[in-house]
């Protein structure tokens, strides 16, 4: 089959069209036809070699998918030929066939396409993992979603949302905030405008907020503790703006604060399947009606992948980039 393939570790320019083997599904696996497939963050870190793979792996990019059922193990039972499914996965996505874990295919609502399907399972499981099952947000809460108008951003804004809190978010640019507040955020600050803490202390009437969402890392950490309200949750997702930072005990001490830090990719299969189930529960009804949506940025051509990924790091897109599988 046709696939993304990489030889070394390198820019966009390393990615390349190729043939691989036809993924064969084990007893509880359907085999999927790729339709549509989706770029995240960890995409460009594989590509460039900097990236921890997680045992069994596939080395083929891609971490999520929507498409067509075409065939199953023995095990398998349910699903038709041509059922519509999207799903987390652990690798493998840039391709025209996946095998999927039998408990991580999430039906695709009718209403949705083959790239809106793409662009969901891996930032709304992401957002919901950690708003819900870690950051336990509660109706009438808040959380600080720092950027906002990435995918796992536009993802947790609408899912606090929906969940009867309120998001507040940061964002490099006026457009992509006002993005932000189109999904729900009920206040958003410009990070180039300098410090956000006052602000998020102010929109929440200096209470706080429950749970921060943090991708950037150091340059945030003081400012993220002094926006928690007493006993609130610090979420680290990534750290792209630096890893090391100077604690004060203190001042997590002084709001009994909690950091948690949280990666989806290597979880086990069995918490993976709880959470696809989970989320599911929540939202499929919210996806068939349109409350919650899947936000793409641009679509790309499978072939168009190394474009698709020097848009990603060029940090200008608003929700996802997805790549169509002809």
């Amino acid at each position: 089959m046709r696939a993304i393939v990489t030889e070394r570790p390198g820019g966009p320019e390393v990615l390349r069209m190729g043939e691989i083997p036809d993924p064969v599904p084990g007893p509880d696996e359907l085999l999927v036809r790729v339709r549509a497939t989706a770029l995240n963050r960890l995409d460009l870190m594989q590509r460039e070699g900097t990236y921890p793979m997680p045992p069994g792996a596939p080395e083929t990019l891609g971490v999520e998918m929507a498409g067509e059922v075409v065939g199953w193990g023995a095990e398998v039972s349910g699903w038709a030929h041509g059922a519509r499914v999207c799903a987390l996965l652990l690798g493998g996505g840039y391709a025209e066939y996946v095998v999927v874990p039998n408990g991580m295919a999430i039906p695709l609502p009718a209403n949705l396409s083959f790239a809106q399907g793409a662009a969901l399972p891996e930032v709304f499981l992401t957002a919901y993992l950690n708003l819900f099952q870690l950051g336990d947000l509660r109706e009438g809460g808040y959380a600080l979603i720092h950027a906002g108008a990435s995918g796992v951003g536009t993802a947790a804004i609408q899912l606090a949302r929906e969940a009867g809190a309120s998001p507040i978010v940061t964002a490099g640019t006026a457009e992509k905030l006002a993005a932000c507040r189109e999904l729900g955020a009920v206040a958003g600050f410009n990070y180039h405008d300098g410090p956000f803490a006052g602000g998020v202390l102010a929109a929440t009437g200096g209470r706080g907020v429950d749970v921060v969402l943090d991708m950037v890392g150091a340059p945030y950490w003081d400012q993220n503790i002094a926006c928690l309200t007493l006993e609130g949750r610090l979420i680290l997702l990534a750290a792209q703006g630096g890893a090391k930072v100077e604690v004060n005990l203190g001042a997590l001490q002084g709001k009994r604060a909690r950091i948690i830090g949280s990666t989806l990719r290597p979880i086990p299969l069995a918490e993976k399947i709880a959470l696809t189930t989970a989320f599911s529960a929540f939202a499929l009804p919210r996806l068939a009606d349109g409350r919650l949506i899947p936000v793409i940025d641009r679509v790309y051509p499978l072939a168009e992948a190394p474009e698709a990924h020097r848009r990603m790091a060029s940090n200008t897109n608003i929700g996802k980039i997805v790549l169509t599988v002809p």
